[in-house]
């Protein structure tokens, strides 16, 4: 049994690899091709391209590589057109994987979904392409799956593979010895982003939101991962400029372990909010674009709140200041308020644990669980 499959960046490449070896433990033999990444190379799968060809940010990146793209997507559409495979699976990518999976379906092949776009979040009217291109949809919250199966989408909540890996007790003394940190004194983690403009529009604020509480928590220390050398020389060059005095340390990667070795959680919008939940660990989000794209994003949003800690409880549960309330002082005062309140914090982590337990489901199982039922369904040779 062949399996096309296509993901783009390096967190659908962990998710693809994560989930075609669930897939090959419940059908023996099966084959996969597709757009891989290192990841999904290493467990099996044919390469037709490489992950990275989809890794693109900002609107202007993509429309400079529009016409690649569009070249790409013909050349596997035609690929898995003359070769069906049983099944095809997109992971992640959906302004690239929607457009093929529509195609591949209208021919008969079973498609799934793997990663929802945030269509519960702005744009609901993508809902109905998505339908259209898609007979199962696979999501990593449950808030999607009650999103799609309220529009009539065949969906199934699998959990996420993150909550699986994080352990459910984190070891704040453990963390920082691996890091070489000092196990006594407060220390926290900053994190402006993984990209150059999250991390060019932050640092200087996340900065100031340091002094302003070091001005009040003598021997407060901070460290700060930094994803790449592009992003490490504009943090050093902020720090040059608004950073000078400050007790910092900064460090290659490791984000996670940082966080886990932290107090407290000053952080940007995304991925590192779920990581700092399953870590149990208080956090501050911020939120920085140009007042153009703000504009439009606050006009198409459709949910009241944009970082996924208050997204998955439904509520305010963390702080986040966007555009102009990201400031030294206003930041400051919302890390302050967790170390001056303990207790708050111990009662946030309660609650982060129990989110910790929805999400710990066995994502790579039960996601091979779904994709082996719809096959069965269809009637697909194991």
């Amino acid at each position: 049994m062949r399996i096309g499959i296509v993901a783009g960046e390096a967190s659908g490449d962990l998710l693809a690899a994560g989930l075609m070896r669930a897939l090959a433990e419940r059908l023996p033999g099966v084959r996969f091709e597709g757009v891989a990444g290192p990841l999904m190379r290493e467990a099996g799968c044919e390469a037709l391209a490489d992950a990275e060809e989809l890794g693109l940010i900002g609107l202007a990146e993509v429309v400079r590589h529009l016409p690649r793209l569009l070249r790409l997507r013909r050349r596997l559409a035609r690929h898995f057109l003359a070769r069906p495979p049983a099944l095809f699976i997109g992971v992640d990518a959906p302004d690239f994987n929607l457009g093929l999976e529509a195609r591949l379906r209208a021919a008969g092949i079973p498609t799934v979904h793997y990663v929802s776009p945030t269509v519960w979040a702005w744009r609901r009217g993508r809902v109905r392409r998505i339908a259209a291109a898609v007979d199962l949809m696979l999501t990593l919250f449950p808030f999607e799956a009650r999103f799609y199966e309220a529009h009539g989408v065949s969906v199934r909540f699998v959990g996420h593979p993150l909550a699986d890996r994080v352990p459910l007790v984190p070891d704040r003394l453990a963390a920082r010895r691996r890091l070489g940190l000092a196990a006594e004194g407060e220390l926290v983690a900053l994190l402006p982003g993984s990209r150059p403009s999250e991390v060019r529009s932050l640092a200087g604020p996340f900065l100031d939101a340091l002094r302003w509480c070091a001005a009040r928590r003598p021997g407060l220390r901070a460290a700060v991962p930094l994803a790449s050398a592009a992003t490490r020389a504009l943090f050093e060059e902020a720090r040059r400029l608004r950073g000078a005095g400050l007790a910092l340390t900064l460090v290659e990667g490791r984000s996670r372990e940082v966080m886990e070795a932290a107090d407290v959680v000053l952080t940007a919008s995304g991925t590192a909010t779920l990581e700092a939940l399953l870590l149990k660990r208080p956090m501050v989000v911020a939120y920085r674009l140009s007042r153009a794209s703000y504009w439009l994003v606050r006009r198409l949003m459709e949910v009241p709140h944009f970082s996924l800690p208050n997204l998955l409880a439904g509520r305010a549960l963390v702080p986040e200041l966007a555009q102009e309330a990201v400031t030294g002082e206003r930041l400051g005062r919302a890390l302050l308020a967790y170390l001056e309140d303990p207790e708050a914090g111990a009662r946030l982590q309660e609650t982060f644990a129990e989110i910790h337990y929805a999400l710990r489901c066995g994502a790579d199982e039960r996601a091979a669980e779904a994709v082996a039922s719809l096959l069965a369904a269809r009637g697909a040779p194991s």
